[in-house]
């Protein structure tokens, strides 16, 4: 993936949407918001932001159009922790995760389990 902008939260959350949907109108958007629900007008208008952006495309269908992502949640997801690696922690993920056990109380087991995840996903 080239490298895309990073997203607004209120882009994010319409992502986070669109990537469970796979493909939906805005009204269906909508329905999958928390309360309160924003207006049709805004969750469009970021729609539309979204597919400038690159992360977003649609098909017509009848007077309306059906949204669907065209970047994948696995891909913007590798993007931001890099991004957040490189912004916060000087580009080492050893310091990131050193950031997180301390500040999250990981224990020697739950590191272990991450590093057997890690192997497992490297070897298939």
């Amino acid at each position: 993936m080239t490298k895309k902008k990073q997203l607004t939260k209120a882009e994010e959350e319409i992502m986070q949407v669109l990537w469970q949907l796979e493909k939906a109108p805005v009204k269906d958007i909508i329905a999958e918001l928390p309360e309160p629900k924003p207006a049709y007008n805004t969750v469009s208008t970021i729609v539309r932001i979204l597919e400038s952006k690159g992360f977003v495309d649609y098909e017509k269908q009848g007077k309306g159009h059906v949204y669907f992502p065209i970047v994948k949640k696995q891909d913007y997801s590798n993007q931001s922790i890099n991004s957040l690696v490189d912004n916060y922690f000087q580009g080492s993920f050893k310091s990131m995760v050193s950031f997180f056990m301390q500040k999250n109380d990981i224990s020697l087991q739950e590191l272990e389990s991450v590093l057997n995840e890690i192997h497992k996903d490297e070897k298939s």
